[in-house]
């Protein structure tokens, strides 16, 4: 018994001294903004947003296509999820996931994320009124996961996805991966551990017919060409890298009650180090509270309280309908809502 303590205590401390380091050896400069694609941050479902975006160790629904692609291993039916969030400043926010058992070779699932803006008018200096034209921006993800269980405990899994940030006529494109695991262990009742790594890929170079312009490459000269066609060449962007590793268990699991307890540490290459923690309790394995906080020990950030709620109601033909809640305070940039449904088949 005393072994295992000191074994929880020791991954414990490793959690936290993967933060804690970073914050006193970090450099003074924040890298908040040095990377593009940030929309591959905003994390997916109302469950794990409720729970304070602590999720990698849990990841045991179609979510786990955004949180932990190992996940959807422990996924016994084939699952499909819907996600929709009001974001800051008028974003819209949608997710769309599915999970299918293949007995033989694992399970797969495919993604699609979206963050669009609503059509704007298109204003130039002559026409501050509008030039009757208009335009909009969105950001997309696809991408397709492949996990499989090893062993009784052990779980792996990968994503493949293609990303491409839009405004208007101009585009950017890039492909990525996110690789994952999940342990369970004997520990107080089989702690989970997890770990993950996002956004390995490519880098974004925004590129179309709105960087084209005309020039006169001699403006001293006459008769020459004042309109010669050019395109205007833009810097390279990498994607937001981030390593999340996490433990979750269940100090309380009976037919009534159960309650769930999370601990992410996240290390991302566009910001220092930080700790989401996040907790569910479970009546009757139908009404679900959570509440969470996130980005612990970073300075200067608006996320912080999260909470949510769900329900789980079986169907017939052996149907699972999950809808749940998230709230997610961003301070002074006003509060994000989302809302996921999830049909188990």
């Amino acid at each position: 018994m005393k072994v295992k303590i000191k074994l929880i205590s020791l991954s414990m401390l490793s959690l936290i001294g993967t933060v804690m380091p970073g914050r006193v050896w970090a450099q003074n400069v924040s890298k908040t903004g040095t990377t593009a694609a940030e929309f591959l941050q905003i994390g997916v479902g109302g469950r794990a947003n409720g729970m304070g975006s602590a999720f990698v160790a849990v990841s045991d629904d179609a979510s786990a296509l955004y949180w932990n692609p190992a996940g959807i291993a422990s996924i016994e039916k084939n699952e499909i999820t819907s996600t929709h969030s009001e974001w800051i400043v008028g974003l819209d926010f949608n997710h769309v996931g599915a999970v299918f058992n293949f007995e033989k070779i694992g399970k797969v699932g495919f993604a699609l994320t979206m963050l669009s803006v609503p059509e704007m008018l298109v204003r130039t200096e002559e026409f501050q009124d509008g030039t009757g034209e208009t335009f909009d921006a969105a950001d997309i993800a696809f991408g397709i996961t492949y996990a499989s269980s090893v062993g009784e405990r052990f779980s792996v899994g990968g994503t493949v996805k293609f990303i491409q940030q839009r405004i208007w006529h101009t585009k950017a494109r890039a492909i990525a991966v996110d690789l994952g695991t999940k342990y369970k262990t004997d520990f107080l009742g089989g702690m989970v551990i997890g770990a993950t790594i996002y956004n390995f890929g490519s880098d974004l170079t925004m590129q179309g017919r709105d960087l084209r312009t005309f020039v006169d490459p001699d403006p001293v000269s006459e008769g020459n060409n004042d309109r010669v066609p050019v395109n205007f060449e833009t810097d390279s962007w990498s994607l937001p890298l981030n390593f999340q590793f996490g433990v979750a268990f269940e100090p309380l699991k009976t037919p009534m009650h159960n309650i769930l307890i999370a601990i992410d540490a996240l290390h991302p290459s566009s910001n220092y180090e930080s700790v989401n923690i996040g907790g569910e309790y479970g009546f009757q394995e139908r009404v679900f509270l959570r509440g969470g906080y996130e980005a612990i020990f970073l300075e200067d950030v608006e996320a912080g309280l999260n909470a949510g709620l769900g329900v789980h109601q079986k169907l017939s033909n052996g149907l699972l309908a999950k809808l749940s809640y998230g709230y997610k305070s961003m301070g002074r940039l006003g509060n994000v809502h989302t809302l996921t449904l999830e049909m188990g088949f």
